[in-house]
C-alpha cells in the first residue's frame, strides 16, 4: 500500500481539526477527471483521513496516517471502525427556497392529471409563486433553513439554491436574500442561483417577459451581488430557445455564469444553446440526442441528470451513457421542489442505479465529484467551490461523510434508508 498523501507544510497535529480512523474503506473519489464509460474510485482500506484547517491534509492507510497526525490530538476523533466513509455529496440543483404545500398535487398525479393539465388548473409554478409572494421573508428564510437541515441529515455538504417562484424584480431580489441569510448560518455551503425565467407569469405572454427578465431583472440581481449563476427553462409553452439564449447572454454581461434547463419534456435545443453560451451544466436531459450529448461534451457543459424528478413525474429517465460515450461530464442532483420533494441524495444516487443503469462507483462519482464540476469547481470558477470539491484528496475541503456501512455501495444498496451516520464540514463535526 502507497504512503499516505500529504500537503507539504502542513500545521503541527496540535491544530488538527479531525481525524476519522480505522475505518473499513475511504472512499477518496474517481482516480481522475477523465470522463468516459469507465469510472473507477481511488479507496484505502482500513484507512484514515486527516483534516487540518479545514481541509484534508492526509488520507492513507490508519497506522501511517495516524502515525502524523494521531487523534488524541484532534478537535474531533471519530472511529470508524467497520465503516465506508465518502465525500459530501454536492447537490448541484435544487428549487429548495418556496413556501406553501403541493402534496395535493402528487395525489392528482396518481389519479391521472398530468403536469399541463395541473398547470392549466392554476397550479404547479404559478401556485407556488402566489404562496411566495405572500409569504414573509423571515418564513422564506425558516423553510429554507428546514430544507437545509435535511439535506445535512441525508450528507449533503454543497448545495446550490434557485430563485423563480418570484416571476419579479421584488420577489426574486427576496428570494436571493433569503438564500443568502439561510446560507450564512448554516454548515452546509449554498450557492445561489437567478432563475426569473422559471414560467411565465399570469397574464404576461413570454416575449414580453423575457424582455423584463433582461431589462429589469437581471440588471437589479446583478447590483444586489448575491447570485452566482443565472439559469431559464427552456422548454415547450416555457422560454424557446433563442429566447433562453437571449436571457443566458445577458446574464453573463452582468457577470451570471450560464445553466439552462434542457430536454426535459421535449426536445427544443436547450442542449444546443447550453453548448453554444458556454453554459456549465446542462440539467434534465431526457429528450436529448446523441448529437446533444456530443455538443455539451464538445464545450464542456456538464450533463446533470435529475432521475428523482423523473420517478416523482413517473416519466422515463435520462440515459448517462450517451453523455459518458460523448465524452462529457454527468453529475446527478436532486432537484428537490414542491414537485419533487427528493431531499436525499442517497436515494438520487439509489435511482440512477436501479433506474439509469449506472455502476454504484459513477453514481458516486456523479453525486460528489460531478455534483462540483456542475457548480464550477475551480481556481476561479464562479461560485468559489474548491478545485478538489466533491472528492477527499489532500486539500480538498474536509466534507465527508461516515457511513452506517461497511461499503459505499450501501448507499444505492440501501435503498429508502439514511446510511449516513456522522457528517463531517470542514473537519468540523455537523451532524451525528
Amino acid at each position: 500500500m502507497a504512503s499516505p498523501a500529504t500537503v507539504p507544510g502542513v500545521r503541527p497535529v496540535s491544530e488538527l481539526d479531525a481525524v476519522v480512523h480505522d475505518a473499513a474503506e475511504v472512499v477518496v473519489g474517481p482516480d481522475s477527471d477523465a470522463t468516459g464509460t469507465d469510472v473507477t474510485l481511488e479507496r484505502y482500506e482500513d484507512a484514515a483521513v486527516a483534516i487540518v484547517d479545514g481541509s484534508v491534509a492526509a488520507v492513507g492507510p490508519t497506522d501511517e496516517v495516524t502515525r502524523e497526525y494521531p487523534p488524541a490530538n484532534a478537535e474531533t476523533a471519530v472511529d470508524a471502525t467497520g465503516r465506508s466513509v465518502i465525500p459530501g455529496f454536492v447537490d448541484s440543483h435544487t428549487h429548495s427556497v418556496f413556501a406553501g404545500d403541493r402534496s395535493d398535487e402528487f395525489a392528482a398525479r396518481l389519479r391521472g392529471a398530468d403536469y399541463q393539465e395541473i398547470l392549466a388548473e392554476g397550479g404547479g409554478i404559478l401556485r407556488t409563486v402566489r404562496a411566495v409572494r405572500e409569504a414573509s421573508d423571515d418564513e422564506l428564510v425558516a423553510n429554507l433553513t428546514a430544507q437545509l437541515d435535511a439535506a445535512l441529515e441525508h450528507g449533503t455538504t454543497t448545495i446550490e439554491v434557485k430563485s423563480g417562484y418570484g416571476l419579479d424584480r421584488e420577489t426574486e431580489l427576496r428570494l436571493l436574500a433569503a438564500i443568502d441569510r439561510a446560507g450564512e448560518s448554516h454548515p452546509v455551503d449554498v450557492v445561489p442561483t437567478f432563475m426569473g425565467a422559471h414560467a411565465v407569469p399570469e397574464d404576461e405572454d413570454a416575449a414580453g417577459y423575457t424582455q423584463r427578465v433582461i431589462d429589469e431583472q437581471l440588471p437589479a440581481v446583478a447590483d444586489q451581488g448575491i447570485a452566482t449563476f443565472c439559469d431559464v427553462f427552456c422548454e415547450e409553452d416555457v422560454f424557446t430557445p433563442e429566447q433562453s439564449r437571449r436571457i443566458l447572454e445577458a446574464g453573463r454581461e452582468h457577470g451570471l455564469t450560464p445553466k439552462i434547463h434542457a430536454e426535459e419534456f421535449a426536445r427544443t435545443g436547450g442542449a444546443q444553446i447550453g453548448a453554444d453560451v458556454g453554459a456549465v451544466s446542462a440539467d434534465h436531459l431526457l429528450r436529448a440526442t446523441d448529437e446533444d450529448a456530443a455538443a455539451l461534451a464538445e464545450a464542456d457543459v456538464v450533463a446533470t441528470l435529475l432521475p428523482a424528478a423523473a420517478f416523482s413525474l413517473d416519466t422515463e429517465y435520462a440515459d448517462p451513457t450517451q453523455f459518458r460515450e460523448a465524452g462529457a461530464t454527468v453529475a446527478l442532483a436532486s432537484d428537490f421542489n414542491p414537485n419533487c420533494h427528493a431531499q436525499s441524495m442517497g436515494f438520487t444516487v439509489a435511482l440512477a442505479c436501479a433506474k439509469m443503469k449506472m455502476t454504484p462507483e459513477a453514481a458516486l462519482t456523479a453525486a460528489t465529484r460531478g455534483g462540483a464540476r456542475a457548480l464550477d469547481a475551480g481556481d476561479g470558477g464562479a461560485s468559489g467551490v474548491p478545485t478538489a470539491a466533491g472528492t477527499i484528496r489532500p486539500g480538498a475541503p474536509g466534507d465527508l461523510l461516515v457511513l452506517d456501512a461497511p461499503s459505499y455501495v450501501h448507499v444505492p444498496y440501501s435503498f429508502g434508508v439514511n446510511r449516513v451516520d456522522t457528517v463531517l464540514k470542514g473537519g468540523e463535526r455537523v451532524h451525528g
